[in-house]
């Protein structure tokens, strides 16, 4: 974010009405706004232009569309931690799963309410800077943590899941995208896990804006309260495994570790997918469903 902890946001559409919109969506003095009518034009306003902490993307677009943009983004390091919205008048459930794969942090189909696009911009604000602070914050025990080859940690809460993944991803050569896949597994094992929350709870409570708000209440309840999640880390010579466990009831993972049209739409159920592409050579879940055992490989 700039001095002033203002969001740099760049907004890409083809159509001056769309973008006229958002604008107006986003119309906030916490947000600072850059405009591009087609991928071409936004990536030479990412060439020149500060640093942006948000993308808004259009998909269909002329002289470079969304996806061919997307693509780029993510395959050079100075752009490939910015989160991107997608957006398109028209998308089948393949193409969400497509732009998902391809990175994308969220995929929206218009026409949409402005209360949800601000909801998911500020949410991938909010985690972003999460991240940021995080790595800050363990910069100066990273060259350590290349000589860790063997830990156990307990948590409880969502919290300590986020500084325990920031903090053992980096025995692993690329950091920011073994963090993300960890804090994915080991916030499971808390909200899915431990406090028993189903995947239609989580959706009615995104609805709400109450989930954040239920973690903390289930946090103190006597039925939750002792309950803790492990993780652990073994290096071996070709390969980093680590076993996330929880004490909850388990599940089926079938239909998780795979990105899925179906689920397409939802405003969550694809982590498990997620950390699976980017973050780990493999995930299965063993036991009851309640054990993770995630590799990175060295090789």
């Amino acid at each position: 974010m700039n001095p002033g902890n203002q969001a740099m946001i760049l907004v890409v559409d083809d159509e001056p009405l769309n973008l006229e919109i958002i604008g107006e969506y986003l119309d906030d003095p916490r947000f600072v706004l850059t405009f591009a009518e087609n991928g071409q034009e936004a990536w030479e306003k990412l060439q020149q232009s500060p640093p942006f902490d948000l993308i808004v993307l259009d998909r269909m677009m002329p002289v470079m569309d969304g996806m061919e943009l997307l693509h780029k983004l993510k395959a050079e390091s100075r752009f490939s931690k910015i989160p991107v919205i997608m957006q398109t008048a028209a998308a089948s459930k393949e193409q969400v799963a497509e732009g998902l794969r391809q990175g994308a942090y969220y995929y929206l189909t218009k026409p949409y309410e402005e209360e949800i696009l601000r909801s998911i911009v500020e949410s991938a604000l909010g985690e972003q800077q999460r991240l940021e602070n995080l790595r800050e914050e363990l910069k100066a025990q990273a060259g350590l943590m290349k000589l860790l080859h063997q830990a156990e940690y307990h948590f409880r809460t969502l919290e300590e899941a986020r500084r325990l993944a920031a903090l053992l991803a980096e025995t692993c050569p690329n950091p920011s995208k073994a963090m993300t896949g960890l804090a994915e597994l080991m916030i499971n094992a808390v909200e899915h896990g431990n406090l028993g929350i189903t995947y239609s709870e989580k959706s009615r409570l995104n609805a709400e804006g109450r989930w954040s708000d239920e973690i903390e209440l289930r946090l103190q309840q006597p039925l939750y309260a002792e309950k803790f999640a492990t993780v652990s880390l073994q290096r071996e010579t070709n390969q980093i495994r680590f076993t996330i466990t929880d004490q909850g009831n388990g599940f089926n993972p079938e239909g998780y570790l795979e990105l899925s049209a179906e689920r397409a739409f939802d405003t969550h159920g694809r982590g498990i997918a997620m950390a699976k592409m980017f973050s780990f050579h493999s995930i299965e879940y063993q036991g009851k469903g309640n054990i993770a055992v995630a590799i990175v490989d060295l090789s």
